[in-house]
């Protein structure tokens, strides 16, 4: 057996060194030369990144995405030569849009077999090479580059894992020549240990400047957007809640579980009418909380905390900042909970406004419950009883992916956030959620992960790839297909500018049906478990099902019927 030392040890070695966990891939015949270092990682049982392979590209990036999410480490992406990228670029894309660190790379030739000491396969000349695969990547990657040489390839590895980290993160791409890949290469002679991207904290000043205007605030609220990918800063943001009585709301475009649901000074997603009144607003992780943006919420001042608060992959964005506190939101928020600390506090006022946003949230708290429980009247199935039946059956660690449209405002209000990283919704396109959710179960196989997704957004998913991955990894997840049987935001959109048109009056929509399949038996060729749910009184009994079938190992399918 030849010992070969090339740029796929390059590439491999460099992962080591940036500790990737996984090669997440979908695999392209370009790189032969990682497959033979995997090989020889593998006699040689040394330490490294596995591989896990997917039968679809959005898929290998969607997991990567996940698994990340979990983690906060960034994975590595293999795919295909332009057209393998140009598959996963949706996914890039999100990942991008969620300021996802990653590592995706694909190769090409350079020869194209016209080098007499190198037998190049002849797919290279005709078809698969562009001449630059980077060109198009650039618009949905926060950075992307060709490779120069086989001199530089490690460093290059290494630099872009480096780079994803950096804020603000996002996916790092590499067009790798399959030429430089089977290039000899020579191990430096004292490689480095590459160190964690730092944590970057705010000026001391700012943050002091902002504890006294918590201190002398008369009615600060918190809005969250962001915050909860960090468990750190989802615990921060609760403690600092507590200290002075601050009360919390999810933004509009919410993405994590930011704050605890059941904490009594939480108000709910979107529900603004607290800020009206506000004289401070601490918009944590911010994103696009205003809607329209040209509308200040509020007279207070509105402080932002995060770490990249202006989004430079956003066409448009209007936070109504007074004063920017930039650096890592836990961080930031810890600096803030000393700072408040080491001053005077009105005890007598943050005792006032304990009581008085305490019962604002035992208010909000019993509104939900009067509309899961007016949701129960009839056989069918309210998408509101099922958010009900799912915080009544599901435990509480419970890790929720949202993909639906019509009903994500729904499911972020009513769905049970009380621990961190309990619920996230991607970006960037729809057909990524199944991949994501599979990524998170990679990332926390000891926690329940359901993916609850509309069924037009369930089309859009590589679902036979996904399934497969699921099967082929041992990911069991629970996949709840909210099935009103259109594409209802079609619909709503159409109707909110044509109120009296043609298609409203006579009740006429083109783009809105969906003549879907029996989802609930797409599962059964890998021996899933599927059921269809109809009516009302199945709903906890299936779901009881399914929770039982992921427990098992096998990943469950139900396809609820919704009224709505």
């Amino acid at each position: 057996m030849k010992n070969y030392l090339d740029g796929g040890e390059a590439i491999l070695e460099a992962f080591r060194k940036l500790k990737i966990d996984y090669i997440m891939s979908s695999p392209g015949s370009e790189w032969s030369p990682i497959w033979e270092a995997l090989a020889r990682q593998t006699l040689e049982r040394k330490a490294g990144p596995t591989f896990v392979e997917s039968w679809h590209e959005t898929l290998a990036v969607n997991m990567a995405t996940g698994y990340t999410l979990i983690t906060g480490r960034p994975q590595a992406v293999l795919l295909h030569a332009g057209v393998g990228m140009l598959q996963g670029s949706m996914g890039v894309h999100g990942a991008m849009q969620n300021e996802v660190p990653m590592l995706v790379m694909s190769g090409e030739s350079q020869t194209l077999g016209e080098d007499p000491d190198l037998d190049i396969e002849q797919q290279w000349y005709g078809g698969l090479t562009v001449g630059g695969i980077e060109r198009l990547v650039e618009p949905v990657a926060k950075w992307a580059r060709a490779v120069t040489s086989p001199h530089t390839l490690y460093e290059s590895v290494i630099r872009a894992g480096e780079m994803a980290q950096r804020v603000p993160q996002g996916p790092i791409y590499l067009n790798v020549a399959l030429e430089h890949m089977l290039h000899a290469w020579t191990p430096p002679s004292a490689a480095r240990e590459i160190p964690p991207a730092p944590l970057v904290e705010p000026r001391r000043e700012d943050v002091e400047r902002v504890a006294e205007l918590l201190r002398n605030a008369r009615s600060p609220v918190i809005v969250a957007e962001t915050s909860g990918r960090d468990p750190e800063a989802f615990t921060a943001l609760a403690a600092l809640a507590d200290l002075i009585a601050i009360p919390a709301i999810n933004g509009r475009s919410n993405a994590y579980a930011n704050f605890p649901t059941d904490h009594p000074l939480y108000l709910g997603m979107g529900r603004y009418q607290a800020i009206e009144d506000a004289d401070l607003v601490l918009l944590v992780g911010g994103r696009a909380p205003w809607y329209p943006a040209r509308q200040r919420p509020t007279v207070g001042k509105i402080v932002a905390i995060a770490d990249n608060p202006l989004k430079n992959h956003m066409v448009y964005q209007n936070l109504h900042a007074d004063l920017y506190l930039e650096g890592d939101i836990a961080s930031s928020l810890k600096l803030i909970i000393a700072a408040v600390k080491s001053g005077k506090i009105d005890a007598g006022a943050v005792d006032a406004r304990r009581r008085r946003w305490t019962r604002e949230h035992e208010a909000y708290v019993a509104g939900l419950r009067a509309e899961r429980e007016k949701a129960q009247n009839g056989a069918g199935i309210d998408p509101l009883s099922l958010v009900g039946a799912l915080g009544e059956v599901m435990p509480a660690d419970t890790i929720y992916v949202d993909e639906t449209i019509t009903h994500s405002g729904i499911l972020r209000q009513h769905l049970p956030q009380t621990m961190p990283q309990s619920f996230f919704r991607g970006s960037g396109g729809l057909g990524q959620g199944i991949g994501t959710a599979l990524g998170i179960k990679l990332a926390a196989r000891e926690r329940p992960v359901a993916a609850l997704i509309g069924d037009g957004s369930f089309l859009y998913n590589p679902i036979i790839q996904a399934l497969g991955a699921s099967k082929r990894h041992g990911l069991p997840v629970i996949i709840v297909v909210l099935n009103n049987k259109r594409y209802e935001a079609m619909r709503k959109g159409h109707v909110h500018h044509y109120p009296d048109g043609a298609s409203a009056s006579k009740d006429l929509h083109f783009g809105v049906t969906i003549d879907g399949p029996d989802y609930e038996q797409l599962g059964c060729h890998f021996g899933f478990h599927g059921r269809r749910v109809e009516k009302l009184a199945e709903l906890k009994g299936a779901l009881q099902g399914a929770l039982t079938a992921s427990k098992g190992g096998n990943t469950a399918i139900l396809n609820v019927l919704v009224t709505r």
